[in-house]
């Protein structure tokens, strides 16, 4: 058989601009901007709405982990329905604004970041604090958060 001077020329540049067009492609993208505000928005009207545990529960992710003053971090759904058991959102409501939201380049996780209200339903009382959540996109297009922590006591003088 004789070989063609440049066939294995031509077949490696085309290889070669193969591999570079798939290289060059973006993932899916980043979700558009504002869609974890919308998500942590949406976690805190339900929350508001239909209690604090049910959003909770509601809005996890299977790998949820949370961190609260005075516990061990509450790690995966178990332990989040063990956590909520034992205690009871009928006394006060738990509402929060996100104030910032980050979300990394291909669009899977990200985080936000705000002030929470727990107000008393007896008086009225209501005291805040700063929270944290930690997002990651569903396979379903849902955002979830995977890890939620939030610091007690803004001073009383921002209570407004």
């Amino acid at each position: 058989m004789i070989k063609k001077p440049g066939v294995n020329l031509h077949f490696f540049v085309f290889i070669a601009i193969l591999f570079l067009f798939f290289s060059c492609t973006k993932p899916s993208g980043p979700a558009e901007k504002g869609a974890l505000l919308k998500a942590d928005l949406d976690f805190s009207a339900m929350s508001e709405r239909e209690g604090m545990q049910k959003a909770f529960l509601d809005f996890a992710a299977d790998s949820v982990v949370i961190l609260r003053d005075n516990c061990f971090p509450q790690v995966g759904m178990e332990a989040m329905k063990e956590y909520f058991a034992v205690r009871s959102d009928t006394s006060f409501t738990l509402t929060w604004e996100p104030l910032y939201e980050k979300i990394s380049a291909d669009g899977t996780l990200g985080y936000t970041y705000g002030l929470y209200t727990l107000t008393l339903k007896a008086g009225g009382e209501k005291s805040r604090g700063t929270y944290s959540t930690v997002w990651e996109k569903q396979k379903d297009g849902r955002w979830k958060y995977v890890l939620d922590s939030g610091t007690q006591g803004l001073p009383e003088t921002d209570l407004q």
